[in-house]
């Protein structure tokens, strides 16, 4: 029996440190949520969580741009759905001006409301989205993943030849609204069917950018999920291991005081 060195005193405080340290790890992952707390937890994990996060933030990126590039093209169709409406009245007023029994007097009222039509639609074409043009011949290109992906939309130009030929035509005489190759109501005609193609294009456009769309938000989902099931910690199990080291502290600590109480019985020996 010895004095100077209390064995299971030592033996009893390294296992209270250990559980000490298991304690103060548990502690840490269920208040912060994660399992991994420092790199030392799991460096490769927390290497592979942290590129799936950054992943993760270029998909929302992406999704972004798509979902503003879907708000751009439907602004396009609806401001091509109100020039259809006018290209439809311009070629009513065509076929009304071509009216036998009117005079040029009454075509010169016709082509009033004509024009002022023509001018509405030549105005459109000047419009923008957040500063970028609606109606123009440049080309745009949406990214549509992390890695920098794209995907070109052609531009929907309103300054082209199929519309900007209404601005020479006039049915204020019969000569003027007839059906011959240089007559309103062929340029019209002809404006029409360039829309009918521009909001086809347009449609098309919107379609691929909504799976797109939809892709990413697979694909994030996905990539969440795996991040997850890297650093999350999961909350049931953890807190088992916290019971468990809670009571080996408590238990560890009453046993190193019984074990520094044990070299008192030394006393007996010198009684």
């Amino acid at each position: 029996m010895v004095i100077n060195t209390n064995i299971a005193a030592d033996t009893a405080a390294a296992h209270l440190q250990d559980s000490n340290a298991m304690l103060a790890k548990s502690l840490s992952r269920l208040s912060s949520g994660s399992k991994i707390t420092s790199p030392a937890d799991d460096a490769a994990g927390l290497a592979v969580s942290t590129r799936l996060d950054s992943q993760v933030s270029r998909l929302n990126a992406a999704k972004n741009n798509v979902s503003d590039a879907i708000s751009f093209t439907q602004t396009q169709d609806g401001f091509l759905s109100k020039v259809g409406n006018a290209l439809d009245r311009m070629s009513e007023l065509s076929i009304a001006a071509q009216d036998v029994t009117k005079t040029d007097a009454d075509r010169a009222l016709y082509d009033k409301e004509f024009q002022t039509l023509n001018a509405y639609i030549q105005t459109i074409a000047a419009k923008d989205f957040n500063g970028v043009s609606l109606f123009s011949a440049t080309a745009l290109s949406v990214t549509t993943d992390g890695d920098g992906g794209s995907f070109s939309m052609s531009g929907i130009d309103l300054s082209s030849t199929a519309y900007t030929g209404l601005s020479s035509t006039s049915i204020s005489t019969m000569g003027g609204a007839s059906t011959g190759a240089i007559g309103a109501l062929a340029i019209v005609k002809a404006a029409i069917n360039q829309l009918s193609n521009d909001r086809a294009t347009i449609g098309s456009y919107e379609t691929r950018l909504n799976y797109t769309s939809e892709q990413l938000v697979v694909s994030t989902e996905n990539l969440t999920a795996a991040s997850s099931r890297i650093k999350d910690v999961d909350i049931a199990e953890e807190s088992t291991a916290y019971a468990r080291a809670n009571i080996l502290v408590q238990s560890g600590t009453a046993m190193l005081a019984q074990a520094n109480q044990v070299p008192q019985s030394v006393l007996k020996l010198l009684q």
